[in-house]
């Protein structure tokens, strides 16, 4: 077994609200020198630059994770975690299904471009990706699920567009592989605040927009290597591996 750093929460260009700068190659670049071993792209409502990042990651040693950060109908942010492209593809099938058609303003939220490994922009995204989608958080969750992807609330201490924010507190009945807390949460207080969470998986990730805030904030993992699949079980505490902290 071996520690490895994760930083499981990261925007892209494509975001309305990433930096310009969070190029694909500037980003494993960044995650190189900040000795980050594992990320995952997490775009508002898309998935569709982690096949990129992951080819530009691969030569550094770079494990990357697909994702989403989702927002629910409820306008509470999900992380929504694959490992394979057919996960990813039927995933992004799911979201166009159900994320509205209302145009994105990119004077006012933001430019949402696609661009290539070279940095190069293929096209844009035309509906705006910070929207809800039209389905609920269960519905969302159930989903991942049955992809065989990993479910976990975001920043759910926020005070805006979490699950707490919006909905007060956590489902008993939501089937979560972890919780995210903001990085400057103290985990003990957070639990003493909601004392009728049972000992959930607590992990912190940099959401980061700006490059300089990858990898500032990760969680730390005990695994045979740095897959998916070891992560999942990571966050189950199946076969030693563990979550370490952060």
């Amino acid at each position: 077994m071996q520690i490895y750093k994760a930083d499981l929460h990261i925007h892209t260009v494509l975001s309305p609200c990433g930096d310009l700068d969070m190029s694909p190659r500037n980003i494993v670049e960044m995650a190189k020198a900040r000795n980050i071993d594992i990320i995952a792209i997490t775009d508002h409502n898309s998935t569709l630059h982690g096949p990129v990042i992951r080819k530009l990651a691969k030569p550094l040693g770079i494990s990357v994770i697909y994702g989403a950060e989702v927002t629910t109908r409820e306008e509470a942010h999900c992380l929504c975690l694959f490992d394979t492209d057919a996960q990813r593809e039927k995933f992004q099938e799911y979201i166009d299904l159900n994320l509205p058609n209302i145009p994105n303003d990119p004077q006012r939220f933001g430019y949402q471009v696609v661009v290539n490994e070279n940095d190069e922009i293929l096209y844009e995204i035309e509906p705006l990706l910070i929207n809800g989608l039209n389905v609920g958080i269960n519905d969302i969750e159930r989903t991942v699920h049955a992809l065989g992807g990993l479910f976990i609330p975001a920043h759910i201490d926020r005070p805006r567009y979490s699950i707490i924010s919006q909905l007060g507190f956590v489902p008993p009945d939501l089937k979560f592989d972890a919780l995210e807390i903001f990085w400057k949460t103290n985990s003990s207080d957070l639990l003493s605040q909601h004392s009728y969470l049972s000992n959930p998986v607590l992990i912190k990730n940099s959401d980061a927009h700006f490059l300089d805030q990858i990898g500032q904030t990760f969680t730390s993992y005990q695994m045979a290597e740095p897959t998916f699949n070891e992560l999942a079980k990571a966050l189950k505490g199946e076969e030693g591996r563990q979550v370490l902290g952060f």
